[in-house]
Parts: structure tokens; C-alpha cells; sequence
């Protein structure tokens, strides 16, 4: 099973692309939101990872930098059923609200022929907090992250042998998602910018961590290995090597810091 960033920057980053990824295994993917355009289409091609193969899309949240890519995925997605290649049904999953707007979306915006495949060949999944689902052949369980800024949610993956994969979406690690974070063998958790960048780039406004922060919260849940993205590009030839030499001081299994395309073996 393989990991792969697709892009790992905050919403208004040009240098790189805004922050989803993908889970893959045996030809089948499942995607964690799009980005802000079709830009992850282009990602999509440069990982490998072939729209046919995307069986399982979650959306974190309504973000428009979250959201909008899944519009263009969807619309290649249908395209190719449309010629017959892709092979089974499209899966999405969001809270009630997200699956909503993006439904809308779809068909406000897919052509005709588009939309009368997209009833036919996709689910759409409302899922609730604490609810679990089967995605390529592991239990995901999804929760609320219980943000105060837009209802959001993240998840937790079984990887088998009594590990797991968390994803704690794009806001800071809240008490709430413990029994989902801790002793994760793998986190996926935000970190807008440095900490002795924070009066530069004001993270707390925006309802975001600093490396520091990030790190800390790893050390306290027992993680092994701690990635880190949603972040600022102001820095990004040097992002990787002035974010692990923080974030070292405060957390001590493995810190990585992707750049756009990087990938993991999970």
C-alpha cells in the first residue's frame, strides 16, 4: 500500500499544489479531496494513478481548496465510463453537508450525458461521526473533528497487524480525535508554518498549527511516523530541511515533510 501527496500546500500557495492524496494498492486508489482545480489531473497523471483506478473519493470539507478538484476528477471519471474504461461504480464520502454541495455541483456543471452516468455509477455516502466503511478491503473510520470554523471531518484507516493511518483533516488535533490519533502508526496532520514564523504568517487565526505544534501533539499521542503538509510556500526549496529541524526538537520517531508527488510505504 502506497501513499502519495498529490499536492501539500494551504489554500493559496502557487509554488505547489494545495494539499490531497492518495492511498493506492493493487490498482485501486482512494482519494483524499482534490485541491482548488484540475491541477489534480496533473498530479494524477505524474503519481501514476490513472482516474479509472479511483474507486473511493472523502472529502474533508467544504473548502473550495479541498473541494473544486473533485469536480474535475468526477468529470474525467465520467468521461471514461462513458467510453467504457472504467469498470464499476464511483464511490463518495463526506459529511451530509459536503455530499450535498457537491452533488449540486456536479450536476449544475457536468454535461447532459455526464450527468445520467454520474446517476447511474455513483454512491454518495453521508457519513456520520464514528462511522465506518470498507475502502480497499480496510476498515475506514470517519469522525468530526469537531472544528469551529466549517464543519470538517477526518479519518482513521486499519493497515492490518493492529496499526493504523490517520488523517486529522486541515485544523489543529482536538482532544475528540484521541482514540482515532493515538499510537497511529502513521499521522497525517497540518502545519501552516514555523513556529518562530507565526507572527509572519498569523497560523491561530486561521485556525491552523505551526510545525512545533504539530509535533508536539505527535509526541503526546505515541506516533511513529508524522507527515506534515497544508503548509505556506513563501520557503519551499528549503521547506523540508527548515521544517524537520524544528519539528525534531519536539517530536522523536519519523518526521517527514513531502513535497508535491512524494510518496509513502505504508
Amino acid at each position: 500500500m502506497k501513499l502519495t501527496m498529490l499536492g501539500t500546500g494551504h489554500a493559496m500557495v502557487t509554488e505547489c499544489y494545495n494539499t490531497c492524496f492518495a492511498i493506492s494498492e493493487q490498482n485501486q486508489c482512494f482519494l483524499v479531496d482534490g485541491g482548488g482545480g484540475n491541477t489534480v489531473l496533473r498530479q494524477l497523471k505524474l503519481a501514476g494513478l490513472p482516474p479509472a483506478q479511483i474507486h473511493d473519493i472523502f472529502i474533508t470539507h467544504k473548502h473550495i481548496d479541498h473541494l473544486l478538484g473533485i469536480i474535475w476528477v468526477s468529470r474525467a471519471i465520467c468521461q471514461q465510463m462513458l467510453k467504457g474504461e472504467y469498470t464499476g461504480k464511483l464511490n463518495l464520502y463526506a459529511h451530509e453537508e459536503a455530499i450535498a454541495l457537491i452533488r449540486d455541483l456536479l450536476q449544475k456543471l457536468l454535461l447532459k450525458k455526464q450527468r445520467k452516468i454520474m446517476e447511474e455509477r455513483f454512491c454518495f455516502f453521508p457519513v456520520s461521526d464514528g462511522e465506518s466503511r470498507p475502502i480497499l478491503d480496510r476498515t475506514v473510520t470517519f469522525f468530526d473533528i469537531q472544528s469551529v470554523k466549517e464543519k470538517q471531518f477526518g479519518f482513521s484507516m486499519d493497515l492490518g497487524t493492529g496499526e493504523k493511518l490517520t488523517c486529522c483533516g486541515d485544523e489543529p488535533y482536538r482532544p475528540c480525535e484521541k482514540k482515532y490519533a493515538e499510537n497511529s502508526a502513521w499521522l497525517l496532520h497540518e502545519a501552516f508554518c514555523l513556529y518562530t514564523q507565526a507572527e509572519l504568517f498569523s497560523p491561530y487565526e486561521k485556525h491552523h498549527s505551526t510545525v512545533k505544534d504539530a509535533c508536539e501533539t505527535a509526541e503526546q499521542l505515541g506516533v511513529r511516523n508524522l507527515i506534515l503538509y497544508h503548509a505556506e510556500d513563501s520557503c519551499l526549496p528549503e521547506r523540508k530541511k527548515l521544517y524537520q529541524e524544528e519539528g525534531s526538537r519536539y517530536f522523536h520517531g519519523n518526521l517527514y515533510v513531502p513535497d508535491d508527488l512524494e510518496t509513502f510505504l505504508l
